[in-house]
């Protein structure tokens, strides 16, 4: 794990690391310099991370913007899927089917590993075509856990209100203790 800090512990942060590294790997090797597609999609990647790291930050003072911050992050993940899909399929390549052999092993591997010197490693063999769906398979993962990661705030928001309303239970409490 290269960064440290809260966010580096969370499974959806990690994935969307290695999506990002993952992302400035195949740009640079499979797009032309000056391709506006490649600061789109670093850019997407780059969002789809760095949103994470921001709705922690403030989570414990604003579940609210927590997860507004989680759903920027998903959609910037989106967009960079769709980026992915237009590749493969403005170049005639083939996307994998969910069911496929290669999505199962790929599956796999996302489960297995979650820091992209793993990836990297398969990367580098591998066409871009292939490389791309490992990235899709990737951000289908990271959907799933930025989605789980965001029910179970948005159950604690719903349970314990937020920061406010927490330190007006505070400021409640010690007035009926005066």
């Amino acid at each position: 794990m290269s960064n440290i800090g809260p966010h580096s512990t969370l499974k959806a942060y990690r994935k969307a690391e290695v999506i990002y590294d993952m992302t400035y790997y195949f740009c640079e090797k499979y797009l032309r310099k000056g391709d506006r597609t490649i600061d789109q999609m670093v850019q997407a990647a780059r969002s789809g991370k760095q949103n994470i790291i921001e709705g922690m930050a403030v989570g414990e003072t604003s579940k609210e913007m927590l997860l507004k911050l989680l759903y920027i992050a998903k959609g910037s993940l989106q967009e960079l899927l769709a980026d992915y899909k237009d590749y493969l399929r403005v170049r005639n390549l083939r996307i994998w089917k969910a069911d496929s052999v290669e999505v199962r092993a790929m599956r796999k591997l996302g489960l297995q590993y979650d820091e992209s010197k793993s990836f990297l490693e398969l990367a580098v063999t591998r066409s871009d075509e292939v490389v791309a769906n490992m990235i899709i398979v990737l951000i289908h993962q990271a959907d799933v856990l930025i989605r789980q990661y965001y029910d179970w705030n948005y159950e604690k928001f719903l349970k314990e209100g937020g920061y406010r309303e927490k330190l007006t239970r505070e400021r409640l409490a010690h007035r009926k203790d005066e």
